[in-house]
C-alpha cells in the first residue's frame, strides 16, 4: 500500500474514533444530566422541611403569645436570611437578563441602525426590575397577615393536626391562577401528581373527632386565600427579579407590618427565654423556607408543580408529632403521607425537552 493510502486510512480511523468518542461523551452526559434532579425540585424539598418545622414550632409558641406577637417576634429570627440576601450579589436590585428588556429590533443593535440607546435600555430595564420589587412586597404583606390568621387559628383552639393540613389547601387558589392568567401546562405525570398532593392535603384534613363549624375555622380559611395568592405572586416576581432579591424585598415586607404589630399591641409583662428561642426559630425556618420556594420560582419551576409540592410540608410535621410530641395518628393521615410520598416523584418528573 503507497504511504499516502496508509496515512489516508489513519486520518479517516482517528476522525473515526474521535468523532465516536465526542458522540460517547455527549451520550454520557445527557444519561447523567437526565438522572440528576432538577434544582427546582431540590429547593422545593428545602422549602417544604424548613415549612414542616415551622409550623410545629408556631403551635408550640401559640399559647405564650397572641397570634399578632408571634408573628412580630418571629421577624427577629428572619433578620439572618435578610442580612445575607443583602449582601447577595444579586440581592443588589440591579438589572439582570430576566430583568433586561428584549431588543426591539434584535441583539446587537445601537442608535445608528434603528436600536434604541442604552438610556432606553436601562430605563426599561428599571421599571422592571421596581414592578418586580413591588410584587414580592405585595406577596410578603399577604403572606404576613395569612402568618397572623393561622397563629390566630391555633390559639383558638385548633388542633395542629387540623389546622396544618386544613391551611395546606392553599395551592387550589395558586393553581387556579397560575392555569388561567400564566397559561402554564402540566405533562401527565406532573398532572397526576398534582391531584395526588390535593387529595394528600384533604386527608390529612379530615378528622373523625372535630367539628367543621368550630370557632377556628374561619381564622383557618383566610391563610388559604392570602397564601395563595401571595404564591402566585412570588412567581410573577421572580419573572422580573432574581431568586434572591425577590426574597430580599418578599421578606422585608414583614419589618414594617412587625413594626406595626409591636406598637398596637400591648405586650405581655414577662417573656420566658425558651419563647424567645421559639419566635427566632419560627421566624429563621419561616425565611429559609420562602427563600428555598422563591430559588425554586428562579430555576424556571411551575407554579402549578412547586406550590402543590411545597404545601406538602405537614408530610414533615405529622411524623415529627407522632414520634417527638405524641400525638397520635390515624389511618386517614397515614395514607396521606403515602399518597403524598407518591405525589412527590410524579411532581418531580419533566419531559427531556422540557427540563430545566
Amino acid at each position: 500500500m503507497p504511504k499516502f493510502a496508509r496515512h489516508s486510512s489513519f486520518v479517516i480511523h482517528s476522525t473515526f474514533d474521535i468523532r465516536h468518542s465526542t458522540r460517547l461523551d455527549a451520550l454520557a452526559q445527557s444519561e447523567r444530566r437526565s438522572l440528576m434532579m432538577p434544582l427546582w425540585f431540590l429547593w422545593s424539598l428545602l422549602a417544604l422541611v424548613s415549612w414542616g418545622i415551622w409550623a410545629l414550632l408556631s403551635k408550640l409558641i401559640g399559647d405564650a403569645l397572641s397570634a399578632g406577637l408571634s408573628q412580630a417576634l418571629s421577624t427577629i429570627g428572619m433578620l439572618p436570611v435578610l442580612a445575607a440576601l443583602a449582601f447577595a450579589r444579586k440581592a443588589a436590585n440591579l438589572p439582570t437578563d430576566r430583568a433586561r428588556p428584549p431588543h426591539p429590533r434584535g441583539e446587537g443593535q445601537g442608535e445608528g441602525d434603528g436600536g434604541v440607546n442604552l438610556a432606553t435600555t436601562l430605563t426599561m430595564a428599571g421599571v422592571r426590575v421596581r414592578r418586580g420589587v413591588a410584587i414580592a412586597v405585595v406577596a410578603g404583606i399577604l403572606s404576613c397577615l395569612g402568618n397572623v390568621a393561622y397563629y390566630h387559628a391555633l390559639n383558638l383552639g385548633g388542633k395542629a393536626a387540623t389546622v396544618i393540613p386544613l391551611t395546606a389547601l392553599y395551592p387550589l387558589v395558586t393553581i387556579g391562577l397560575a392555569l388561567l392568567l400564566l397559561r402554564e401546562r402540566l405533562n401527565r405525570a406532573q398532572l397526576a401528581g398534582v391531584l395526588l398532593s390535593l387529595v394528600a392535603i384533604y386527608l390529612f384534613n379530615v378528622q373523625n373527632d372535630g367539628g367543621f363549624l368550630s370557632g377556628w375555622l374561619a381564622f383557618a380559611l383566610l391563610p388559604i386565600a392570602l397564601w395563595g395568592v401571595a404564591g402566585f405572586l412570588q412567581k410573577l416576581s421572580t419573572n422580573h427579579l432574581s431568586g434572591e432579591a425577590s426574597t430580599f424585598w418578599f421578606l422585608s415586607a414583614f419589618v414594617p407590618v412587625a413594626i406595626l404589630i409591636l406598637l398596637a399591641q400591648p405586650w405581655p409583662e414577662r417573656i420566658a427565654a425558651r419563647t424567645w428561642l421559639l419566635a427566632g426559630a419560627l421566624g429563621l425556618f419561616f425565611g429559609l423556607g420562602n427563600y428555598a420556594l422563591l430559588a425554586a420560582f428562579a430555576r424556571q419551576g411551575k407554579a402549578s408543580i412547586i406550590t402543590p409540592l411545597t404545601a406538602l410540608y405537614p408530610v414533615v410535621s405529622v411524623p415529627i408529632a407522632v414520634f417527638f410530641l405524641g400525638e397520635n395518628v390515624g389511618a386517614r393521615e397515614w395514607a396521606g403521607i403515602s399518597l403524598a410520598l407518591v405525589s412527590v416523584v410524579a411532581l418531580s418528573y419533566e419531559k427531556r425537552n422540557s427540563a430545566k
